[in-house]
């Protein structure tokens, strides 16, 4: 399994990649692969500011629907397009293709108290 050491985790296992005040989000591969086969990603809060922790939207796989959580207060400013046509992309490239919303950071300091790989590694039981 991978744990990309550039990445930060959170306990609902979402994952954020910094870059300036702009973070990338998306579920990590311990997530899509607890899910199963993802079917559909509903994200309808682009243009709003989601708090901490709030969801965002949810995922569907074959068997369950579940709720995605910011990870970090701010703004939605894109979602992946991408995943309208291809979901699936979640399970084949989740640190990658399979990202789900970009986000400018209200509080760069929510960035401070996510998990570092380690410690996710350590959560999962990896």
């Amino acid at each position: 399994m991978n744990f990309p050491a550039e990445l930060k985790y959170t306990k609902d296992h979402e994952w954020v990649k910094l870059d300036g005040n702009v973070a990338t989000i998306g579920i990590t591969e311990f997530a899509q692969g607890e899910l199963g086969d993802i079917v559909y990603v509903d994200i309808n809060t682009v243009g709003k500011e989601v708090g901490k922790e709030q969801v965002f939207g949810t995922v569907e796989a074959v068997k369950t629907v579940s709720d995605l959580f910011m990870p970090v207060t701010g703004t939605v400013t894109e979602v992946n397009k991408a995943l309208d046509s291809q979901p699936e992309l979640v399970n084949s490239d989740p640190f990658g293709e399979g990202w789900m919303v970009k986000v400018t950071v209200a509080n760069p300091s929510d960035v401070d108290g996510l998990l570092s790989a380690d410690d996710y590694k350590a959560l999962v039981g990896a």
